[in-house]
């Protein structure tokens, strides 16, 4: 059943896996398991991640929280609520995802409640059972909200598929960067990450 204003939803069974919802149905859900919304559909997250995913994002983590010291653009790991103005309903967001990692450098963006609005930089990192929904479905919404850099780690092949937005708005994929490889950003050229470090 959909959620209403009045309802606290304690259990993931009380909801309709085909309904639509919105983050202010989000908001009142009390349930152990972690989900995302992507355009009003609900999408279970992979269990806790494993100790190599952890460590990806720890590492990348670190590198970018050491770059961006000092400077205006924030940096955020999973959990954190990024709320992205794709197909809206009745003008509520239907897209509340929980990226592993993202860069913030509009502070108008920011809420106690998370992020309003596109990141300027999403880090995604593939664990079993989350490949399709980050190659495609997010892939998908982050394009079309506006993440102007997307990157799609992947532990087993030890590889990182980077993703700009060009002036259309559309991804283009550039080269896959591996171990051996310095890993660069488009949008912060300075920003270098050592993916042997990374990958350790």
């Amino acid at each position: 059943m959909q959620a209403t204003q009045k309802q606290i939803i304690t259990d993931i069974s009380q909801l309709d896996p085909e309904g639509s919802y919105t983050y202010a149905d989000y908001l009142l859900w009390r349930f152990q398991e972690s989900v995302e919304l992507i355009k009003g559909r609900l999408f279970r997250m992979s269990p806790a991640p494993g100790r190599i995913h952890q460590e990806i994002s720890t590492e990348l983590t670190r590198q970018f929280a050491n770059f961006f010291v000092g400077k205006t653009c924030r940096v955020y790991s999973a959990p954190f609520d990024v709320r992205l103005p794709v197909s809206r309903k009745k003008g509520q967001d239907t897209t509340v995802v929980q990226p592993d990692l993202c860069v913030i450098c509009d502070p108008a963006k920011l809420d106690d409640r998370g992020c309003a609005g596109a990141p300027d930089l999403i880090v995604e990192i593939l664990s079993p059972g989350n490949s399709i929904k980050e190659m495609r479905d997010k892939y998908r919404v982050y394009e079309e909200a506006g993440v102007r850099e997307y990157w799609i780690v992947n532990p087993a092949e030890k590889v990182v598929l980077v993703y700009v937005l060009n002036e259309k708005g559309i991804y283009i994929g550039l080269a896959p960067v591996t171990v051996e490889d310095p890993l660069r950003t488009t949008i912060f050229p300075e920003l270098v990450v050592d993916l042997k470090e990374v990958f350790a």
